[in-house]
Formats: C-alpha cells, sequence, structure tokens
C-alpha cells in the first residue's frame, strides 16, 4: 500500500496556524477547511473567557471541534454537541477520545476491497459528474462500506475524520452546495482554489488526515463527552454553555449547514442514503427541514430560547456584528437573563468566502 504522507500546500490553513504564535499556548487542533471554523480565533477566544470560573463546558453548536478541543486543552470536561452526524463523529474522534489511534492496519483495511464482500456502487451510480470523478466516487463507496467494519467507535470516528476532510479539501470552495465538478475538471487558467490539492489521490488525502488525528488525540485527565442532540435539548446543566450559531446576515442570507455538507452526513448513513436524497435539485442534497437558525424571522426567538434553556450557565457567544438579530438587539436579549453583559470586538477579521468587509467578529458574555 502507499504509506507516502499527503504532499502539503499553502493554503488559507497554514496562514491560520500562524496565529497561534501568540502569548496563549495553546495545543493545535487538527486542520480543517470547515465554513465559519474559529481556529484562527482560539488565542483570543479563550484570553477574554479564562478568567470565568467554570469546570464544566457545553459547546452546544460544536462544528469543526476546535473551541471543545481548546477547553480540553484547558482541563475543563467539555460536552461537544452538534445536531448534524458527522460533526459529532468529529468530536467523538478528537474530544471524547483519549487515547485510540489507527494503525496501519486500520488504515490499510479501509482502504482495501474485502474478498467475499459483495459492495454497494451507490455513489458511482448516483453522484456521477456532480463532486468528484468516476473512480473517486468508486473509491468512496468502498471506503464508506469498510469504515463501519473497524473494531471500536472512536477508530471509526477517526476513519470518518480523515474521509470528511479529504473530501472537503478536494471540493471547490471546499462545500457541496451546487454541481460544479467542471470547476477542478476544466483546462483553463485559474484564479483560485488549489488544482494540485483537488487533483491528490484520495488515498493519500486520508492517510495525510489519519495522521494529523492519530497526533491530536491526548488525554486531557478529566472525562469529555460528545453528543448528538437539538442544542435545546441537551441533558445535564453546565457551567458555561459557548455557542456558536449558524450566522444570518443583514440581508437575511444564512449559513446552511445541513446544505453546505449533506454529502459528509450522507456518507455517515450509508445504507439510507438513497431514500433521503431530495432528487429535484442538480446537486441532490438530503431533504430536510429549515432550521430556525437560518430564519431570519424565526431567530430571534431561537436565541431567546436558547438563553432561558441555559440562564443558569454563563453565557457565551460568538457572533458577527451584522448579524441577525443586531448585535444591540442580541445584547438587550441577553440582559432578560443576565445582570451583567459585556461585549467584545475582535476587530478586523475576514472569513474565507466573505465578502463583506464591514462584518466584525465579537463576544457577548452573559454572567
Amino acid at each position: 500500500m502507499n504509506r507516502s504522507k499527503r504532499k502539503q500546500t499553502p493554503t488559507s490553513q497554514d496562514t491560520q496556524l500562524e496565529f497561534f504564535k501568540s502569548p496563549v499556548q495553546l495545543r493545535t487542533p487538527p486542520s480543517t477547511r470547515y465554513q465559519g471554523s474559529k481556529l484562527k480565533l482560539l488565542p483570543w477566544l479563550w484570553s477574554n473567557i479564562a478568567d470565568l470560573e467554570f469546570d464544566t463546558a457545553l459547546d452546544a453548536f460544536g462544528g469543526t471541534g476546535c473551541v471543545s478541543y481548546m477547553l480540553k486543552d484547558r482541563g475543563k470536561h467539555v460536552t461537544y454537541n452538534d445536531h448534524l452526524r458527522f460533526n459529532h463523529l468529529i468530536g467523538t474522534a478528537i474530544i471524547e477520545n483519549s487515547r485510540i489511534r489507527l494503525s496501519d492496519d486500520d488504515q490499510d483495511s479501509v482502504l482495501s476491497r474485502h474478498g467475499g464482500t459483495k459492495y454497494k456502487d451507490f455513489i458511482a451510480q448516483t453522484f456521477g459528474g456532480i463532486y468528484f470523478t468516476d473512480e473517486e466516487n468508486a473509491w468512496l463507496d468502498v471506503v464508506c462500506q469498510n469504515i463501519p467494519t473497524l473494531r471500536g467507535r472512536f477508530k471509526q470516528a477517526l476513519a470518518y475524520y480523515a474521509l470528511f476532510q479529504s473530501c472537503i479539501v478536494k471540493r471547490p470552495f471546499n462545500l457541496f452546495h451546487r454541481k460544479n465538478l467542471y470547476m477542478r475538471t476544466a483546462d483553463v487558467k485559474r484564479s483560485f482554489g488549489n488544482k494540485a490539492t483537488w487533483d491528490t489521490p484520495f488515498e493519500e488525502h486520508f492517510r495525510g488526515f489519519v495522521e494529523e488525528a492519530n497526533a491530536a488525540v491526548f488525554d486531557a485527565g478529566v472525562p469529555c463527552h460528545a453528543v448528538h442532540h437539538d442544542a435545546l435539548r441537551i441533558p445535564g446543566d453546565y457551567d458555561l454553555v459557548y455557542m456558536d450559531t449558524p450566522y444570518i446576515n443583514k440581508n437575511g442570507v444564512g449559513v446552511d449547514y445541513f446544505d453546505f455538507y449533506h454529502f459528509l452526513e450522507g456518507l455517515v448513513d450509508y445504507a439510507n442514503w438513497p431514500d433521503r436524497i431530495n432528487r429535484q435539485r442538480k446537486h441532490l442534497p438530503l431533504n430536510g427541514v429549515r432550521s430556525a437558525w437560518s430564519n431570519p424571522k424565526q431567530t430571534k426567538e431561537a436565541f431567546a430560547t436558547l438563553f432561558e434553556r441555559y440562564r443558569n450557565a454563563v453565557l457565551v457567544v460568538s457572533y458577527r456584528s451584522d448579524g441577525i438579530p443586531s448585535e444591540d438587539d442580541l445584547i438587550d436579549l441577553m440582559r432578560t437573563f443576565k445582570q451583567k453583559v459585556r461585549c467584545i470586538h475582535f476587530g478586523e477579521y475576514k472569513y474565507v468566502l466573505s465578502t463583506n468587509g464591514n462584518s466584525k467578529e465579537l463576544l457577548i458574555i452573559g454572567q
């Protein structure tokens, strides 16, 4: 088997990791190109919550897991939550997992066809010409069916983590929001993207991301958990609740993670994937109900319900200055539940793909 390391190519992620050269010494989480990741902001975020009194913490919208990873590194009892199944597996792999890693034999097992196994070819038959090449789709079919044969949920979660990241880096814009394989394959001069990364074989990416994930596993000396719930229905009480909800800009356009990453969600539900697809749309997303967090008419009420649910905890909200509800509305809303509310602005910070230079990152803390 090819055990060569994934080639390192300069990306925005390399620039992000430079931010860790700060006085705040934090263990570096594994890389990701996930939309809206707070990776670059971790030292700033920690500097503003380090003096708060808390031992248990809930990351209610866990996403990439980088904030949970930071809290775990600081010795906090962290509960990572995300309502998407693929994200929950990321939390399981690098937050709840404290010692299990994938061996070379485990990787070989995932990447090889097993004799006597009759593999389905659902991805190859369904997604031709949409996201990946025919050869890549066939590879995905095999790997999807091999991962569940690994012994132990932590090994499976680590393998899924590497699979998700491999899929993301091979996608234009790192998303699955439209049918656009042609952007990878067209023989044209390019002003964006990284064709070398797109053309790197899946197996090479996979092994590289396994190496990163294995290196990220550590024992914090305290139990940490990964759960999969609606943010309003997470059991238990916590000293601090961190909330990084999906963002809706001032024009009412929201970030729909379910639509952006539906393909990854399908990978972890391979057996049921055919029955969940919306075949009326060209990029074949999953059927689903639109969340209140992507609806500008419902999001303020959703925040109120969230603050009420966790009113006994210190509330920490990552937000954008031009979001809906407005910064002032959100601060006023938190004041109905907390006596002391403060808002800290990061300053000039621009997300990848963002065209809004006036939007500022901020942190709202209620005690």
